[in-house]
């Protein structure tokens, strides 16, 4: 039975794959750039393995530590031919990086490391930046390391709101 969908051959399997490398801020891992690329129901894994492993052998594309990120060879030939892939396809992945970029970017921003101390304790050191520098940097004392990774967890799925919240704290006046 034939699949259903626009992108029918691995040249197009390959555009759709630099298309998306060019407009992402940083090498993305395997199942990250599969996620982005599998958007149309006529592409098979199979395909795309042997796409991707093709576009590495040819220098357009870069695997460094597990990443995937586009060489300038590759950005310049996705600029050529990044009209040639079809409009719906096109969409769908522009949709889905500017999601995946502005994530990628977020994370960049926000930076969560702990220590193990000599007495037991944990320092979970938390910040988060722009592009200027540091908005927010706290070292916090916790009693384990369980603690540590939830307060890690937690800081990063709401950084904004807590400095959003320690800010208001801080401005508050009192009796």
């Amino acid at each position: 039975m034939e699949r259903m969908g626009f992108i029918r051959d691995k040249l197009s399997i390959k555009m759709l794959v630099l298309f998306i490398l060019n407009r992402l801020p940083r090498p993305v891992p395997f199942d990250v750039l599969t996620e982005l690329v599998i958007i149309d129901d006529a592409i098979s894994y199979f395909d795309y393995v042997e796409a991707l492993n093709e576009l590495v052998e040819s220098g357009h594309v870069i695997l460094s530590d597990g990443r995937y990120s586009v060489t300038p060879k590759g950005s310049a030939n996705s600029k050529v031919t990044e009209s040639d892939i079809p409009y719906p396809v096109r969409l769908k992945a522009e949709k889905a990086t500017l999601r995946e970029a502005r994530e990628m970017r977020r994370n960049a921003m926000i930076d969560t490391t702990s220590e193990k101390r000599e007495d037991g304790s944990v320092t979970v050191h938390l910040g988060m930046a722009d592009t200027l520098g540091d908005i927010m940097r706290m070292d916090l004392l916790v009693g384990s390391d369980a603690q540590a990774e939830a307060i890690k967890k937690r800081f990063r799925l709401s950084a904004e709101l807590l400095y959003n919240d320690i800010i208001e704290l801080l401005m508050r006046e009192h009796d």
